[in-house]
């Protein structure tokens, strides 16, 4: 009671003082440590359910995928070393590595623009903690007219490479770890943009908005913290370079291709290590988009039992979608409140949380929710239809 007595007292002099802009991100902090003394969060709960000894997963055949729009490159020998011009690097603000390391990347073509014209848009409220890859895209094709974002999964190594070497430079999300003695210590999401590569040193040159910029990253470093997001990478590119990026893609460019190597891919990291926490979670997601929900619900399963960092269902919602679907409500219910219990403001959780209440036959709770998410981000489309489907106002 102390403590939160504390840090009201202290926002309340921040904001007489004009310095709320400045400490609010430490308060916000500070508040998820207080649950955390209460609650705990070094991962995510295990789930409720008997979790058979844990081995690496049967392959099993998927629905073809359609065929290729593009044929895969063929292998041109890269060159050892590419440096593209490092843009003009601006720090982050709270919260803000996705719209910052946007905002680098659209520099890079010429735009004229900083990280909170985007953030303006996509993330309108600063404690907002997560911009999902697909809202960046969003971003650049409804405000960079002549330019156009693809991102696809599955990267490796040579692919981040490859399109180095044409003269694109790569957007990543991957996990870091923050060290801090402060509130913001632990595992995070990260965005980072590489802007070239040297096989002699067997790294990336990365523009850290967290850390700064033309800083170097091992590609073994890079591949482990990747694994975290099912190794997504997002190209930005001028629209009249389109057909030369769908060469560079090749095979990857066909969505139903790109995710069948990520599923191939996550079944063989399990049979080499089968405790990997993350490669069961990104099994569970590769799963999920073939709608396999019971398979991809064991997949999570197997995720969370290893232990998941407490965070990361801010970025990734897999789990929710797979139970809302297998109808299995009360588990989606728990899952999102141990989310919400240590960060109240995530509005992918506060619109599952919403549908798991709508099923539990809790309307008022749900509204309660989709309104709350809304307060976060006011252009959430997927909460605005919530409200819609209930019949009530936002």
């Amino acid at each position: 009671m102390g403590g939160a007595v504390l840090i009201l007292g202290v926002a309340a002099l921040a904001l007489y003082a004009g310095l709320w802009d400045a400490i609010e991100w430490r308060l916000d902090s500070a508040v998820s440590s207080l649950r955390c003394a209460v609650r705990g969060c070094d991962t995510l709960p295990t789930p409720n359910v008997v979790i058979e000894e844990i081995t690496a997963p049967t392959p099993q055949p998927t629905r073809t995928p359609a065929a290729t729009l593009a044929p895969t490159p063929t292998p041109v020998p890269l060159p050892a070393e590419v440096m593209l011009p490092s843009p003009g690097w601006e720090k982050q603000d709270w919260n803000n590595c996705g719209p910052a390391t946007l905002s680098l990347a659209l520099q890079y073509f010429g735009w004229d623009g900083n990280q909170f014209d985007i953030s303006n848009v996509i993330k309108p409220y600063r404690g907002d903690r997560n911009v999902n890859i697909d809202e960046l895209v969003y971003y650049v094709r409804t405000r960079a007219g002549w330019l156009d974002g693809i991102y696809r999964v599955a990267g490796e190594v040579e692919t981040l490479q490859r399109f180095l070497a044409a003269g694109y430079p790569v957007i990543v999300e991957k996990g870091v770890v923050i060290e801090s003695d402060g509130p913001d210590a632990g595992w995070a999401g990260h965005y980072l943009l590489l802007t070239g590569y040297d096989d002699e040193q067997q790294a990336f040159l990365s523009q850290d908005t967290f850390l700064g910029a033309d800083r170097w990253v091992s590609y073994v470093e890079l591949e482990e913290e990747w694994a975290a997001f099912n190794y997504v990478y997002l190209l930005i590119f001028p629209v009249n370079d389109r057909e030369e990026v769908e060469a560079l893609l090749g095979t990857a460019l066909d969505e139903e291709a790109n995710r069948q190597q990520a599923l191939e891919r996550s079944q063989q990291a399990l049979e080499i290590n089968p405790e990997d926490a993350f490669e069961w979670f990104n099994l569970g997601s590769n799963l999920l988009y073939y709608e396999r929900y019971a398979e991809a619900a064991s997949a999570y399963e197997n995720a969370l039992a290893l232990g998941l960092p407490w965070r990361f269902l801010r970025y990734q919602f897999g789990p929710y979608i797979t139970y809302f679907n297998l109808g299995r409500f009360q588990d989606l219910l728990d899952l999102t409140n141990a989310t919400l219990d240590l960060t109240t403001n995530a509005e992918e959780s506060l619109l599952w949380r919403g549908w798991a209440r709508v099923m539990l036959n809790d309307t008022s709770g749900a509204v309660e929710d989709f309104r709350a998410a809304l307060e976060v981000n006011p252009g959430y489309q997927d909460a605005l239809y919530a409200l819609e489907y209930l019949g009530v106002s936002p």
